[in-house]
């Protein structure tokens, strides 16, 4: 393990234990200009985060979801303190805290925290992916009728023209779920499930699961198969991925 990784590690752990504070405490909620929710916890976890960094990396530049930033040559890490903050409001346990490394766009090192589960997934280029600290891999599941498939909320699906695609899938598919956002994607990582589908996300949101996603021997591309995806994102088990994209381009 990299200084860089093991860092990662220490810093997600660090503010994800600072959004436990605030977990289902009834703690006041804002709401942003998009409508997206913002609370403490969010805000708390990524000053925490930004601290650290500037105290072990004081060169290295961060983009963060709440205080912003930009990476010069795509170099810096990124932050996403609670993603999944809807489900952080009301009390459900499925959200993450992100942090990767990049350089020229490219993730090196990434950590998904999931601290209300206790669970931890990361990755660092060319070592593998690693679940409660195992190795860990996608599924091998070939059919699609043995599948199961998870995606963003259906509102979200249908706002971005993607449910017929969602509906098809849905018609030969084992079963499909809304467990969303990073929790979605480490489901794929771990083997639980084949696939995820994300129809919006923005570069916090995925640049920390599609390093662990391919290091754990799947694949991460938008709608199209293009990589990296860039507005929108589909994890898969690497063996049903042609067919899903097929599914939403028809």
């Amino acid at each position: 393990m990299t200084p860089r990784l093991a860092f990662a590690l220490d810093a997600a752990h660090r503010a994800g234990r600072r959004t436990l504070a605030h977990f289902q405490t009834g703690a006041p909620i804002e709401y942003k200009q998009d409508g997206s929710p913002l609370t403490r916890a969010d805000t708390e976890a990524e000053r925490e985060i930004r601290d650290l960094i500037s105290q072990e990396y004081p060169r290295d530049a961060v983009l963060g979801e709440e205080e912003g930033g930009r990476l010069e040559g795509g170099t810096g890490w990124v932050i996403d303190p609670i993603d999944g903050t809807k489900s952080f409001v009301c009390g459900v346990p499925l959200y993450a805290t992100l942090l990767s490394f990049e350089e020229s766009g490219e993730p090196l090192v990434a950590v998904c925290y999931l601290p209300a589960l206790g669970e931890v997934v990361y990755a660092e280029k060319g070592a593998g992916a690693f679940w409660n600290g195992r190795p860990c891999r996608v599924s091998k599941v070939r059919s699609m009728e043995e599948a199961t498939l998870s995606c963003g909320s259906h509102a979200s699906m249908d706002a971005q023209g993607r449910a017929q695609g969602l509906a098809q899938l849905a018609q030969v598919c084992r079963a499909t779920r809304t467990w969303t956002d990073a929790y979605g994607h480490a489901l794929v990582v771990t083997g639980r499930i084949e696939a995820m589908i994300d129809p919006v996300v923005r570069p916090w949101d995925i640049s920390s699961m599609r390093l662990i996603v391919e290091e754990a021997g799947g694949r991460c591309t938008d709608f199209r198969g293009g990589r990296p995806p860039g507005s929108e994102a589909i994890s898969s088990n690497g063996l049903l991925h042609s067919l899903i994209i097929e599914a939403f381009a028809s």
